[in-house]
């Protein structure tokens, strides 16, 4: 499974600082400041939390499914910090039945709760929309500043990987 913004055309795009290879994507750096480019420092965000694998308790883990995400969250984690991620990933293996929507709209705010616990933005609006005729689930996100105007609205399209390869 796989997680590409959708430009208004519906053709994947890649604004925030991010480098993709057509199947991973990589943090930019600025050579100039030997540090992180940060041009688009909340694109970037939300492409990292709704496309990182969170960990989760083994409970949660389908039969026969690895755990993924980070090892480190699984024993490096401070007091109030929270696992970076979402658990987007558990729904890879699902059938596109009526509901997963609303699992998968619970996982893209769990996964976004981090930047409004972080101060960057105030609300997050998260729809899933089920697109079974194109084995894919849309996942509408928008943000909102102090103000209550939005800052940041993205349509992702989370693309199942089929067996024959499609």
């Amino acid at each position: 499974m796989r997680i590409i913004p959708l430009a208004q055309a519906a053709e994947p795009i890649l604004t925030p600082d991010l480098v993709w290879d057509g199947d991973m994507a990589d943090l930019v750096i600025d050579a100039t400041r030997g540090d992180l480019k940060a041009d688009q420092a909340l694109a970037t965000a939300v492409l990292i939390c709704l496309e990182t694998d969170r960990r989760v308790e083994a409970s949660e883990l389908p039969e026969g499914e690895a755990n993924r995400g980070w090892p480190g969250d699984a024993f490096d984690m401070q007091p109030g910090d929270v696992p970076l991620g979402s658990k987007l990933w558990l729904l890879r293996r699902r059938a596109l039945l009526e509901g997963i929507e609303l699992e998968a709209e619970d996982y893209a705010r769990e996964a976004l709760q981090t930047l409004i616990d972080q101060g960057a933005v105030v609300r997050v609006d998260v729809t899933a929309t089920r697109v079974p005729e194109r084995a894919r689930l849309d996942l509408d996100v928008a943000l909102y500043g102090r103000d209550g105007t939005v800052i940041y609205q993205q349509r992702f399209a989370v693309l199942w990987e089929q067996i024959n390869g499609l």
